[in-house]
């Protein structure tokens, strides 16, 4: 295949097609981006080919040139002499190179499209490959991230995950009994035990009551009949 039929397939490429139709994706877009680099590895290969190429061209057509000026000045210098055979012979050659430089002159046009074409070609596969740089990431993240799910799930529905979840769950229901256990002992023993200050406030309790109660023993004049009561009993 030649570089440039192989560069216009691989722009013309539909790159959603080709991975949609492949077992495999991720190779294929490997597959793909080392066709492109390899690609575009041999177009600018060509092109640097190219450019040397139309540099020695220059070089040949600069030379033709200056010979032209030496047949036509040795052209001169015979017909100065009345040599018009020899100033015949100096022209022929003359002709000759400057027929030698006009075709050069085209052939480096020709080059100077061509490398037009390069530098058109090199841009769009430069494009393209990173477009396709850009497709392999999200292929590779959204594969990864496939493979990741799969795992997951298989882990998930694994006996010995279940298994091992039925085991946490046994020893979560063993630790709240014992963690229920020392509370109603700690509770138990708090209840049996009353501090200095719970002892205190149960007598102040106490008094309170008390005042309450001689309050309304007053209210009901229940105080006075007790006192005439114990006065009389005095007397």
């Amino acid at each position: 295949m030649g570089i440039f039929s192989r560069t216009r397939d691989i722009i013309a490429a539909n790159f959603n097609d080709m991975l949609d139709k492949a077992d495999d994706p991720q190779k294929m877009i490997r597959m793909i981006i080392l066709e492109m680099e390899e690609t575009l590895v041999e177009v600018r290969a060509s092109a640097a080919r190219t450019i040397a190429d139309q540099k020695e061209m220059h070089r040949h057509t600069v030379k033709l040139d200056k010979l032209q000026a030496d047949w036509a000045e040795k052209a001169q210098l015979a017909l100065s002499k009345d040599r018009e055979d020899l100033a015949r012979a100096a022209l022929v050659e003359k002709k000759k190179a400057g027929d030698m430089s006009e075709q050069l002159k085209q052939e480096i046009a020709v080059l100077d499209d061509a490398l037009r074409a390069y530098e058109q070609d090199i841009a769009k596969l430069q494009h393209r490959l990173r477009e396709a740089r850009s497709r392999q990431t999200a292929i590779a993240a959204r594969l990864e991230s496939a493979e990741n799910r799969v795992k997951l799930r298989s882990l998930m529905t694994n006996e010995r995950v279940d298994e091992a979840l039925s085991r946490f769950d046994q020893l979560e229901r063993r630790v709240d009994y014992a963690e229920g256990r020392a509370d109603a002992l700690k509770l138990s023993s708090e209840a049996d035990k009353l501090s200095l200050a719970d002892e205190i406030a149960a007598l102040e309790g106490t008094d309170a009551v008390d005042d309450e109660l001689e309050q309304m023993k007053r209210a009901l004049g229940l105080n006075e009949s007790a006192d005439d009561s114990a006065a009389k009993k005095g007397e």
